[in-house]
């Protein structure tokens, strides 16, 4: 209990309770890359035909755990952090996943036309105005939304076109894809890596 303290011609004042720090918070920023990288690196090897079968089942999968849930709690603690920028793309991109696994379960084997051209194209133009926000911040995140930019582009460009025709475009959105993946890697592991030994280890 604070012990009263005598004040100058006056009458003892109780001391003040001590300030207690509000308790730090971890950098959320490498579990959203993260999670963002390694969905988007096995649906690209879908996408560019490296790898086939039911493969898009495991997709699905990480679309709903890591790509989706891992970057909506990321994003979630951005705006904890007061990081509107991180909240609001770990938030966004967490339901694009959750939403593209949605897509899959209620409309694979079905006929959408062109709406998943557009869906892509629209997710284009958000990633687009993100990267310009990106351009005064840490360079490896402003590759990682400037190649994800080009693939939403290009899958979309292949979405438009007919399915013989446009294979060739998603193939090449699949490449673009897996580096945008291996850049979003790199993001995360530099925030982990540099934190944990307390200096520049991987530039950036």
């Amino acid at each position: 209990m604070a012990q009263a303290q005598p004040s100058a011609g006056g009458p003892a004042m109780p001391a003040s309770a001590p300030v207690t720090a509000p308790a730090a918070v971890a950098n959320p920023a490498p579990l959203g890359l993260a999670g963002f990288a390694l969905t988007t690196f096995i649906l690209s090897l879908v996408n560019s035909g490296l790898v086939t079968g039911s493969s898009l089942a495991i997709v699905v999968g990480l679309a709903l755990a890591y790509g989706g849930l891992g970057q909506l709690i990321a994003g979630w603690w951005e705006f904890r952090n007061g990081n509107t920028f991180g909240g609001v793309a770990f938030t966004s991109y967490g339901g694009f996943w959750w939403s593209f696994a949605a897509f899959v379960f209620m409309f694979q084997g079905k006929d959408a036309g062109n709406a998943v051209a557009w869906y892509l194209l629209m997710w284009g133009v958000f990633t687009f105005y993100m990267w310009i926000a990106t351009l005064k911040g840490a360079r490896p995140t402003m590759i990682v939304f400037l190649l994800l930019w080009i693939t939403f582009v290009v899958l979309a460009l292949g979405g438009f076109q007919n399915a013989a025709a446009g294979h060739g475009l998603t193939a090449i959105g699949g490449y673009v894809g897996l580096l945008t993946a291996i850049a979003a890697f790199y993001a995360s592991a530099r925030a982990v890596i540099n934190e944990a030994f307390g200096s520049e280890i991987l530039p950036g």
